[in-house]
């Protein structure tokens, strides 16, 4: 869901431009909700009212209906306000929503002011806010628009959203950057040190946005591409009422008994319509495909017919609507066909041709660079020698980015040199969207990704209850999303598939993706601890799952052997052969 915030200071303007900005861009044409943090005494109920009687009398919920609107009421009865994301919950889906407080929430805003006021800008210390809009010219290191300026605010919201294409640069400007992510983004609540796979997905998902912006593209460039719009019908499909069979059309119903039907000269055809009208009683040969022409709503078979070219007999009973298709019985004319974030499959560029749709707002494909690091490090097929191995990480990760639909950028091996790896860093800022690395994700001496993070601000180390893998080092370097996994290749793999998979799809404009699983008999039996959820190599034989042989993290052997993977939960559990297990396919993962 996009989501925008209007914040500001008490009479700074912030009403009055929530109420312009909704006018502004409800005009052009996209659906806008909004959502208000009001005053702590505010209540929407008054006394005397029968929704206030019913709440008085004890009612969780009051649902209050008129022709007008629908307003549901839910009590706290003292329990905690609900945070901004369970609200967003409760809304339907639409292109924006545009919030105005929740001032301390991590979603991005524009600040709002009047000088008048006296009160200092939130800005400069708030990385949330994108933007300014003010009645003066306050000096800033980011946009600052006048507070009247509803058309260029809303401008900039629509493309900070990517509602709308960015503009395109001057010859001599810059590059376009991406957006970028706060460093905060991946910051965890205060105290919380271990994190269940659970919430630390929840965390990606609530967290994360799209880091990459829009461009127009042909429909036959289309496949596997991101939606970034939602898409209506141009026109319905079928445009028109049409034949379904090879036949004879007439309008119907047909009694039961034998009909004769005298035969009008000529025929329709599929793209070579019939231009006059059937007379009531009459038929006109029609072929499949074919607009049905005034006078005619049923088409009888032509195997049912027997003709001599001047009329033809056929037995009743046929009801009227008889092999036709209705226009727009598939979809209606501005009907939502598809909605924005979705990968287009060749199946979705047939329905999107069908309504009439030939150029398609899609997102950039997404650039994910992939870095192996260590000295001990060696290209696959280069020589090696003792205590040096061959890179097998990063022609995994890079083959999983390409099953993903996102651009695969090779960045190579870096030494475990701190310098060096700053500079690889840095190059790999300007040519990527998002990193994957391997290795040096920990807090050992020679995990200098981890200690390049931390030294530029924007470092967080999961520690997540889950087995393989444990350590994810998350951050960002220049405003690109940085995933360091660990550098086992069975854990790298494993993070990758559970954590870099859906969020990668977020990155690149596309929804949250979870995977598909079946529950199964067990075809192994094992005691687990208590504490981290188990991932196990797996495969199906015979109707079961069985598991690699060996749990071992280093047992590259088993990744290839594997069909998928076990999923065993985070308490104790006692496994006996043919208790139910979760298998999760590779295939669910795009892999």
């Amino acid at each position: 869901m996009r989501l925008y915030g209007v914040t500001g200071w008490k009479n700074s303007g912030k009403t009055g431009l929530m109420e312009r900005l909704v006018s502004e861009i409800t005009g052009r044409g996209f659906t806008v909700s909004t959502v208000k943090h009001a005053h702590h005494s505010f209540d929407v109920d008054q006394p005397g009212k029968d929704s206030h009687r019913h709440r008085e009398a004890g009612a969780a919920q009051v649902l209050l209906a008129s022709r007008n609107r629908v307003a549901l009421m839910t009590e706290l009865r003292g329990a905690s306000e609900p945070p901004l994301e369970a609200l967003l919950t409760q809304l339907a889906p639409c292109d924006l929503v545009l919030v105005e407080g929740y001032k301390r929430d991590r979603h991005p805003k524009i600040e709002a002011q009047r000088a008048a006021t006296g009160q200092p800008l939130i800005a400069p210390g708030d990385p949330t806010i994108r933007a300014v809009a003010s009645d003066a010219a306050p000096a800033l290191d980011r946009p600052v628009f006048h507070l009247d300026d509803t058309a260029a605010i809303a401008d900039f919201i629509l493309r900070e959203v990517g509602l709308v294409a960015q503009e395109a640069p001057a010859a001599d400007a810059a590059p376009l950057a991406p957006p970028p992510l706060s460093n905060d983004c991946f910051a965890l609540p205060a105290g919380v040190d271990w994190v269940p796979v659970e919430d630390a997905l929840a965390h990606l998902r609530a967290n994360l946005r799209p880091v990459v912006g829009i461009e127009q593209q042909p429909l036959e460039a289309a496949e596997g591409r991101i939606l970034a719009q939602d898409l209506t019908a141009r026109r319905a499909n079928p445009p028109q009422a049409n034949s379904a069979v090879d036949g004879y059309g007439f309008a119907g119903p047909l009694p039961a008994g034998v009909a004769r039907l005298p035969l009008v000269e000529g025929r329709a055809a599929a793209g070579v319509p019939f231009a006059g009208a059937v007379p009531p009683g009459h038929a006109l040969r029609i072929l499949t495909g074919a607009a049905l022409p005034e006078g005619v709503d049923s088409v009888a078979l032509q195997e049912d017919v027997t003709t001599d070219g001047r009329q033809i007999a056929l037995n009743g009973p046929l009801k009227r609507g008889a092999n036709a298709r209705r226009a727009g019985e598939d979809v209606a004319e501005g009907a939502t066909v598809l909605r924005a974030g979705r990968p287009l499959t060749p199946a979705d560029l047939a329905l999107l041709a069908a309504v009439g749709h030939g150029t398609l707002p899609l997102r950039r494909r997404l650039r994910l660079g992939v870095l192996s690091t260590g000295d001990e490090i060696r290209p696959p097929g280069a020589a090696a020698g003792g205590g040096q191995i061959f890179d097998a990480n990063r022609p995994m990760l890079l083959a999983l980015a390409r099953r993903w639909g996102v651009e695969a950028v090779d960045l190579g091996i870096a030494p475990d040199d701190r310098a060096a790896l700053r500079a690889r860093l840095d190059d790999a800022a300007g040519r990527a969207d998002v990193l994957l690395t391997s290795g040096g994700a920990s807090a050992g001496d020679e995990d200098h990704m981890s200690a390049l993070l931390r030294e530029a601000g924007a470092m967080q180390l999961w520690r997540i209850a889950v087995k393989p893998g444990r350590p994810l080092a998350l951050g960002t370097w220049h405003g690109v999303p940085v995933f360091g996994l660990p550098g086992n290749p069975v854990a790298a793999l494993v993070c990758a598939l559970i954590f870099a998979r859906p969020a990668v799809a977020l990155l690149a404009g596309g929804d949250w993706p979870a995977p598909q699983s079946f529950e199964v008999p067990a075809g192994f039996a094992k005691r687990k601890k208590p504490g981290r959820r188990e991932y196990l190599r797996a495969r199906m034989r015979e109707g079961r799952a069985e598991v690699f042989g060996s749990e071992g993290s280093g047992r590259i052997s088993g990744l290839s052997w594997a069909e998928g993977l076990v999923e065993l939960p985070d308490g104790a559990a006692e496994i006996a052969v043919g208790d139910p297990v979760r298998f999760l396919p590779f295939g669910s993962f795009g892999m």
